[in-house]
């Protein structure tokens, strides 16, 4: 390039500039015309380069894209003022790169919610969208956010962990694979709990790969994140309003055109809201084998959580409870470890006590068999519980 290498930033922003001001698509002769247009001289090699920066900054992350390029990145967090953190695996790190202040984040997490058909602005602060690529988007504008624009963008997966491969990499505590087996096996009902980036799609994922081929397995999510490994999977995924509030569809009337599709296995994803007393509904109608996420502490504290999300919807804490006994029969909690880590830490079986929906925790990580074990043996049968190490 006739310029040196430290201009490179300042040249893809004239050339990006040039194209969005034309109107031209980032294609390889109109970048090296734009490029020819400012004065600049390109040979093969710059041109790839200059073509994967501008295409970062018309469609991607901008100076963020080759962060989420890095092979096992989950999340890329960038702070108020442009600091930026990433999370490869073992917990967050800073990253090298950063960005130049309060308006270089607040206008690349604009154009990225324009990308999504979302609106950002000081009407509408926050957004939680997905990308066209299926990078999860969620920022915060000021005043909300009084230290400047907050940016999180997850990663999905490049590759789907099998569930042998959870077991192989310690995800599953030695001895625990053949009770999740008998789980999926015994079309038991099950939660898979877990708090934020804890694991718990990772491991929905994995086990709904279990499922027998003939199985139809309909999935009904808020932002499509599940990809099992399975032949026979149909995706329902929720809908926002436009701008104006209009053509919403949410989970409940997925729920109910999912009945409509002849499924074997029922699965809500996420819940965070009121859209709990969906995933009941879901887990209550006599397709055994369903299957849903939620945000929790421990396995014990799923009957609670549950009813503070379903207050939300005006469900009573009693009818939150009958639905958990009949349409739940296990909880598998997952969490990160010391060391960064995720992995299964529970297994809890839902019960009953003094008319309330509990859940007992009969495997701990680290523990072994816990007071619910034998609950969990009657339900499963003793050869998927052999080989867990008694307490």
């Amino acid at each position: 390039m006739r310029r040196p290498g430290g201009e490179f930033d300042g040249i893809v922003e004239a050339v990006r500039e040039r194209l969005a001001r034309d109107g031209t698509a980032p294609e390889p002769s109109a970048v090296a015309a734009a490029a020819r247009a400012e004065g600049v001289v390109l040979g093969a090699a710059d041109l790839l380069r200059l073509l994967d920066g501008v295409g970062a900054e018309l469609v991607g992350a901008g100076r963020l894209q080759p962060l989420l390029q890095v092979p096992g990145v989950t999340d890329v967090l960038v702070n108020g003022g442009g600091a930026v953190w990433v999370d490869d695996g073992a917990g967050l790190r800073r990253a090298d790169v950063g960005l130049a202040g309060e308006e270089e984040v607040r206008a690349l997490a604009v154009r990225l919610a324009a990308g999504a058909g979302r609106r950002l602005d000081d009407a509408s602060p926050f957004v939680d969208a997905r990308l066209p690529d299926g990078t999860r988007l969620h920022a915060v504008l000021p005043p909300l956010a009084p230290d400047g624009t907050h940016l999180s963008l997850r990663v999905p997966a490049l590759r789907r962990l099998g569930f042998e491969e959870l077991e192989r990499s310690g995800a599953v505590p030695p001895g625990w694979g053949p009770v999740l087996r008998a789980v999926v096996a015994q079309r038991r009902s099950l939660l898979v709990s877990g708090g934020t980036g804890s694991g718990k799609t990772t491991l929905l994922q994995a086990l709904l790969g279990l499922v027998p081929a003939g199985e139809r397995i309909v999935l009904v999510e808020d932002a499509g994140e599940l990809r099992p490994d399975h032949p026979h999977v149909v995706r329902l995924e929720a809908r926002h309003g436009n701008v104006e509030g209009r053509g919403a569809v949410g989970l409940d009337v997925l729920v109910r055109q999912a009945l409509r599709m002849r499924p074997d296995r029922l699965v809500v994803g996420e819940c965070r809201g009121a859209e709990v007393r969906d995933l009941l509904a879901a887990l209550n109608t006599g397709h055994a084998g369903g299957a849903g996420t939620l945000h929790a502490n421990a396995a014990a504290d799923v009957p609670v959580r549950l009813h503070a999300l379903a207050a939300t919807a005006g469900v009573a804490p009693a009818v939150v409870d009958a639905q958990l006994l009949a349409g739940v029969d296990v909880v598998v909690h997952v969490d990160r470890n010391g060391a960064g880590g995720r992995g299964v830490a529970e297994v809890g079986v839902v019960g009953e006590d003094r008319g309330r929906a509990v859940v007992v925790p009969a495997l701990v990580r680290g523990q072994g068999r816990a007071r619910g074990f034998d609950r969990l043996r009657a339900l499963l049968g003793e050869a998927a519980c052999a080989g867990t190490e008694p307490s």
